[in-house]
């Protein structure tokens, strides 16, 4: 009994919250993640902040103003609009910042989901181990063998789609990868010291994964789940294009662009300026996640 150090538990957690710092600092020194970071504060700036500024409602419809172009086009273009307006006079800027609202808004509600549902699966998994485990990661297999998109597809098909069903099949469907890098972390914890020595003490199984084991092995799970944000907001897109995301009226860059691919020829920035906006908020997304997930590995890998 005395071989088991139980002391190494406070340890084990300064010395996690010390790496998840040191990562952040790391990532912060990139070039790459300020740069993502500054364009992702001034585009949820906006979007949070103009729509209800500028007074201009997102649906209301102007059909004397309607297919004005940009203020760069030179001509027919007005101060009011300045990114132009649709086929029905809505105002794009206002449009597509909104749209950018709900787009952030699934993206991250979904990501978070996807995160919890995956690590209590697979944190009950990694420590019960045995049928628990078998039967647990089985039905993780059989949620890998159906692709995302065609999940959500048919569920959100056959139903009304609405923002808590659309984050509520999404989180659903893309859970497996996280069960399964949990499984796999907690396993490993499982056979340290600190947990043989809370079981000697006699703490319940509850305690020891979600007071032990659980804040030391999520934080560097959620360093990666931050890419998972810019995927899930264009599954949101690809959703609202098909027609199987927010309904309209209410704008999503899916059905803005939808629309808008009837008015290439002659209005071309009704499609063209919120995915431009998709892409800057993608990439600034991507350009954070990358600079984290490289300095996650750089110091967990020299750990």
């Amino acid at each position: 009994m005395s071989s088991i150090d139980i002391t190494t538990v406070p340890v084990a957690r300064l010395r996690e919250r010390k790496v998840s710092t040191r990562i952040w600092r790391q990532a912060f020194a990139s070039v790459e993640f300020r740069i993502g970071l500054i364009v992702l504060v001034l585009l949820v700036a906006a979007a949070l902040l103009y729509p209800s500024l500028s007074g201009i409602d997102p649906v209301k419809m102007n059909i004397k103003a309607k297919l004005m172009p940009p203020l760069f086009m030179g001509e027919g273009w007005s101060w009011s609009h300045p990114l132009g307006t649709d086929q029905l006079g809505r105002d794009m800027l206002v449009r597509a910042l909104v749209g950018l609202r709900y787009s952030l808004l699934i993206g991250v509600s979904t990501t978070v989901l996807m995160l919890l549902v995956g690590a209590l699966i697979g944190l009950f998994a990694g420590y019960f181990g045995g049928k628990t485990d078998t039967i647990l990661m089985r039905l993780t297999d059989a949620q890998l063998s159906i692709p995302m998109i065609i999940l959500a597809i048919t569920i959100l098909g056959v139903s009304r789609p609405t923002i808590p069903s659309i984050i509520l099949v999404l989180g659903l469907a893309g859970w497996p990868v996280y069960a399964r890098v949990m499984r796999s972390t907690v396993m490993s914890e499982r056979k340290k010291e600190y947990v043989r020595g809370a079981m000697v003490l006699g703490a319940t199984d509850w305690r020891i994964m979600f007071a032990l084991i659980l804040p030391l092995v999520l934080p560097p799970m959620a360093f990666v789940a931050v890419l998972d944000i810019a995927r899930m907001m264009i599954f949101e897109s690809v959703l609202g294009f098909l027609g199987l995301g927010v309904q309209p009226p209410t704008p999503t860059f899916g059905n803005i662009i939808a629309d808008g691919r009837k008015y290439l020829m002659n209005a071309w920035w009704i499609a063209t300026m919120p995915g431009i906006f998709l892409v800057l908020v993608l990439t600034s997304i991507n350009l954070m996640g990358a600079s984290l997930e490289r300095a996650r590995n750089a110091i967990y890998g020299g750990a």
